[in-house]
């Protein structure tokens, strides 16, 4: 059986079951809509930035480029400090926050520019007051850690986190997840009519006993409606009432 297919007839195919497709495609899109809007909880983010500059003591009346350039080495040291269990597990106990080490840190991100003595400290949460109470503490703990434990002063919080700042949802995306809903359902929709068709056997046109069977049409086989056919019938049931002549004379009355 040939189950090849043209550019002729994949177009016939979709254009056959369109209203299907768009359909599927519709009411993915609608799902993902009302998936993403009742299901996925609102993530709020904010952010403080830090600076790493000279060790504080008596100001420095020249650009040191030697002790800028050890600030943006440190900053990858202190990438690892501000996330390690001791600044966190205070950060948690100080807050009286019902989380673990490890919830904290998967709520962090901390971002580095390269050769850059800023980096930023990002807190995600479900409720912005939430973000910019744990990312503002977390900024003062390491501030103080960084004091305990490298005996230096060379942290500065330069823009603490505001609620006014962190109103705005950064997730989900109701845009983009309508989008992907419309997509998959489109793939899904397109696959499922390609898949019925090479499953039904049903032959309908002469181009599909070509394409099915590979055997060449002979004849065609005109359909007729019901109406068509009473039309015809109704003669020959009256027939039946006439008297048929047989040679001779005589007849037969058919009842």
């Amino acid at each position: 059986m040939n189950k090849s297919l043209g550019l002729k007839e994949i177009f016939l195919i979709l254009k056959k079951k369109i209203w299907l497709i768009a359909g599927i495609t519709i009411l993915a899109g609608v799902i993902a809509g009302v998936y993403t809007h009742y299901m996925v909880p609102n993530q709020y983010e904010a952010s403080t930035r830090i600076l790493v500059n000279q060790t504080n003591g008596k100001p420095s009346t020249h650009y040191d480029s030697n002790a800028i350039q050890a600030n943006v080495q440190l900053i990858n040291t202190y990438s690892v400090i501000i996330n390690d269990p001791a600044v966190l597990n205070q950060v948690i106990q100080n807050g009286d926050l019902h989380l673990t080490v490890k919830q904290l840190q998967e709520m962090l991100t901390v971002n580095t520019v390269e050769n850059s003595q800023v980096f930023s400290l990002t807190a995600h949460a479900n409720d912005p007051a939430v973000a910019v109470r744990i990312v503002n503490a977390v900024a003062q703990e390491f501030k103080s850690q960084v004091q305990k434990v490298m005996r230096v002063d060379n942290v500065s919080i330069l823009s603490p986190a505001t609620l006014a700042g962190s109103r705005t949802p950064v997730s989900p995306n109701m845009e983009m997840n309508i989008v992907i809903g419309l997509a998959v359902g489109l793939i899904l929709s397109v696959g499922l009519v390609f898949l019925t068709d090479y499953l039904d056997n049903t032959v309908r046109t002469e181009e599909e006993v070509n394409r099915k069977l590979g055997l060449p049409v002979v004849g065609v086989i005109s359909k007729m409606d019901k109406r068509y056919l009473k039309r015809y019938q109704e003669p020959l049931h009256n027939s039946e009432n006439h008297k048929i002549r047989k040679k001779g004379g005589g007849h037969i009355e058919v009842r």
